[in-house]
């Protein structure tokens, strides 16, 4: 008897019923699984056969069966039926179509159990046993369930083993060839090798003809027999095939569009092929006869122009926009870059005859992926470093066709672009550099003038290596040009590239004191007004400005906070604000890239005054002194380095965990807490070789040379204590960022919490998480605290 505590079974209340619907719901499955191997069976057994066919047609519709001669074109029918059979065979022979039956089991098996099996079996032990049944019960039902939920069986289409040489993807990629660069008009051709085709194609004398335009046109080739025109446009360089059937010379053809004047072989041949190169007519005489006019239709040449003015960066990098147009694309194109010698101004360096250089050639950028029949680029090159950098030139540009035409701009004037110098001594350096690249016997000239430039280099030459890097080079100018070969090519082009990083050293060079390099950033920037400058320059010129000045106020405040200055007369002067030295700097950039560069001028020199005379005002009470908010940002600093650094060892200490052969410290990838073999003293309580002076001690010790985590549990628990006495202190009570602020040091103080626990259970991973989290609510605490004091130092000065 069942104990009638006992929880029925499942299958207790399944009834035949249920099976029957079990069933039924896997008709849909069984039929999907069926059509699935019919196509797994067609595919192994017919992909010979659509190889075949698939290389026949791509065979014919590339029309290589007029390329080669009668007996090849015979040789290739032949094996071509013949794999024709053979693959047919195979395929007959090996196709079988697959039964329910078979479709049945192959879903039985890809579910668990052969559930559809086991409803089919009936209880052969235990038959009339009341349990015996109601186990065999549940476990039909059960069975029911999964062949309720039965899926289609996938099938497998792959033929890789009985094709290992991958011959189906071959017939495949020549047919997709074949339907890109063929035509099925093609096919027919094969006819000719047919005795009598002719007679039996139209019961008489017939033709057919095929027009095949220049690829370069993207048009797609014509079937003549197909259009119903007297006069026909053609591209030049269009191909033209025709093709006569019947008795040979009941049709001929005449033509006057190739200009051929021999070989022109007889009229009545079967084949002719001819390229169209001028307008005329093409004429079949004979029954079914045609004459076509052709009309060559002009291929424009090519043009260019270019679209605006040029474009100079900070950097000398010259951007130039063009316009290229064709009626059937632009294939390349190139820029001409010419020294124009009637704008040159022939003084001082340049009053000498020039060497004789080579015009600059540019490969203009083709549009890749849009239409080349009419695009927009931009030529971007960088001649800073070219001897004609500043000097006026003239910009030409030429584009060629598909056929051979060229197109040209207009000459274009104007100074090659090139970086702008603004310091005076770098850019005498670089005109120096300018003269002696236009001629070799400029380096006498050249060596004077520097020596005069450098004759008094106190507060002139402000870089020292820079200037003995130039003195250097004098000396080699001025041995060279005393020598009766004079100053070398090979040595003129060294000397050329030494000047030019002693005028970037100049210009730009390192400056370590914050006052010097503001007093340079200035003086560039006036320069620029003076001289005028691009936007681009003034933007980098104003970035500059303001990053120097940046660091000039960190320094002039670390210096008054070091010598304790009272900024108690900053109440009798003027005071700004770093959002309003900000506007000030906008103002000035807005000035200059409107051209009012007079008041810009003025705005820097009121600009420069203040600066001199800044005094940066620290803390709350003007004794030079942190605020209480100010202390409690640098507490919570310290907090953050401490538990940065112990969550650092805790990390090292889970990597030795999993290296326990290593000694302490020594892991492959862990330098070790205080070190090891060199890198610094041994763990708390081990030795210098990692082994562990006190492993009675604790009972729990995790093994040799493993420190222990109840050290760091320690000093994670007086972390935590110190973040609580902070958070007491926090000022910015009743403020929503001071309250911000003590909610994130509240969240992080759990988290330290959280870490001391998994620490003292040797729990390193759960330790670190926890520590991670502690941190990221510690730095947003800071920053909640910051803003609180910001805005309260806003408040006290008035907003």
């Amino acid at each position: 008897m069942s104990d009638p505590q006992q929880p029925k079974s499942k299958g207790a209340d399944i009834k035949p019923h249920d099976v029957d619907s079990a069933m039924v719901a896997v008709r849909r499955p069984l039929r999907l699984t069926h059509l699935g191997m019919v196509a797994e069976r067609m595919a192994r057994s017919f992909w010979p056969l659509w190889s075949v066919i698939l290389g026949v047609a791509a065979f014919l519709m590339l029309g290589l069966q007029d390329l080669v001669i009668l007996e090849v074109l015979w040789g290739a029918m032949v094996l071509a039926a013949l794999g024709l059979a053979g693959s047919t065979v195979y395929a007959v022979r090996r196709f079988a179509w697959p039964s329910q039956i078979e479709a049945l089991d192959r879903l039985d098996r890809t579910l668990k159990g052969r559930p559809i099996t086991a409803l089919g079996d009936t209880q052969a032990i235990g038959a009339g046993d009341s349990a015996s049944e109601t186990v065999w019960q549940a476990h039909v039902a059960r069975m029911a369930q999964r062949v309720a939920r039965a899926k289609p069986a996938p099938a497998d289409l792959r033929v890789s083993k009985r094709d290992p040489y991958g011959l189906r993807f071959v017939a495949m990629s020549a047919f997709v060839l074949a339907l890109i660069f063929g035509s099925v008009w093609r096919v027919a051709t094969v006819t000719d090798a047919m005795p009598g085709a002719g007679d039996a194609l139209a019961g008489g004398p017939a033709w057919e003809g095929w027009v095949e335009p220049p690829a370069y046109t993207g048009r797609p080739s014509l079937y003549l027999n197909d259009l119903d025109v007297a006069t026909l446009e053609l591209a030049q360089d269009t191909r033209i095939t025709l093709r006569l059937y019947g008795e040979v010379g009941a049709l001929t053809v005449t033509e006057t569009v190739s200009g051929r004047t021999e070989d022109l072989g007889s009229v009545a041949d079967p084949a002719h092929e001819f390229t169209v190169t001028q307008g005329g007519t093409i004429r079949i005489d004979g029954p079914g006869g045609r004459e076509l006019a052709i009309v060559v239709e002009a291929d424009q040449p090519p043009s260019v122009q270019l679209d605006g003015g040029v474009d100079r960066a900070a950097d000398g990098k010259m951007t130039q926009s063009f316009v290229a147009r064709d009626d059937f694309g632009v294939v390349a194109g190139s820029a001409e870059i010419a020294l124009d010698m009637e704008r040159v101004d022939r003084r001082y360096g340049l009053a000498i005859e020039p060497e004789p250089r080579e015009t600059l050639v540019l490969d203009l950028p083709m549009s890749i992926t849009g239409d080349r029949r009419e695009f927009t680029e931009d030529i971007i090159e960088n001649f800073s470093e070219h001897p004609w950098a500043g000097l006026p030139v003239t910009l030409t540009l030429m584009v060629e066709d598909a056929i051979g035409q060229q197109g040209r701009s207009e000459s274009h004037s104007m100074a090659l672009p090139g970086r702008r110098f603004f310091d005076p001594l770098a850019k005498s350096v670089i005109e120096a550099r300018r003269d002696i690249l236009w001629s070799a016997g400029n380096a006498g000239r050249t060596a004077q003038v520097l020596r005069a430039v450098t004759h008094l280099p106190e507060g002139f030459v402000r870089i020292e290596g820079a200037y003995l890097q130039l003195r250097v080079a004098i000396r080699r100018m001025e041995a060279d040009a005393d020598t009766a070969e004079g100053l070398s090519l090979e040595a003129r082009d060294e000397l050329a590239d030494v000047l030019w990083d002693i005028a970037l050293q100049i210009e730009f060079g390192n400056l370590n004191d914050a006052r010097e390099r503001l007093e340079r950033a200035q003086d560039r920037l006036s320069e620029a007004i003076e001289n005028g400058a691009s936007d681009e320059e003034i933007a980098e010129l104003m970035q500059e400005l303001r990053e120097a000045m940046q660091e000039y106020m960190r320094q002039l405040a670390q210096q008054q906070g070091q010598e304790g200055q009272q900024q108690q007369n900053a109440q009798n002067g003027q005071q700004m604000s770093g959002d309003q030295l900000q506007d000030m700097l906008e103002r000035l950039q807005e000035l200059m890239e409107q051209g009012r560069m007079a008041e810009a001028q003025e705005l820097l020199d009121q600009l420069r005054q203040m600066m001199e005379n800044m005094q940066v005002t620290q803390g709350q009470g003007g004794q030079g002194q942190q605020s209480p908010g100010q202390q409690a940002l640098q507490g919570l600093q310290e907090t953050l380095r401490d538990q940065q650094g112990l969550s650092d060892e805790a990390f090292r200490d889970l990597q030795e965990q999993f290296n326990p052969g290593a000694q302490s410290g020594e892991s492959a990838q862990n330098q070790g807490r205080n070190g090891g073999q060199g890198q610094g003293e041994q763990h708390e309580g081990q030795s210098g070789q990692g082994q562990a002076q006190n492993g009675e001690q604790g009972g729990n010790s995790p093994g040799q040379g493993e420190p222990s985590a109840g050290d760091l549990a320690n000093r994670q628990q007086a972390l935590r204590q110190q973040l609580d006495q902070q958070r007491g202190n926090l000022p910015g009570a009743g403020t929503p960022e001071g309250d911000a602020a003590r909610e994130a040091l509240g969240r992080a103080g759990e988290a330290m919490d959280d870490a001391e626990g998994a620490l003292r259970e040797n729990d390193l991973a759960g330790a670190l998480d926890n520590q991670a989290e502690a941190m990221e609510a510690l730095r947003e605490g800071m920053r909640n605290l910051g803003e609180a004091l910001a805005q309260q130092q806003q408040q006290q000065q008035g907003g």
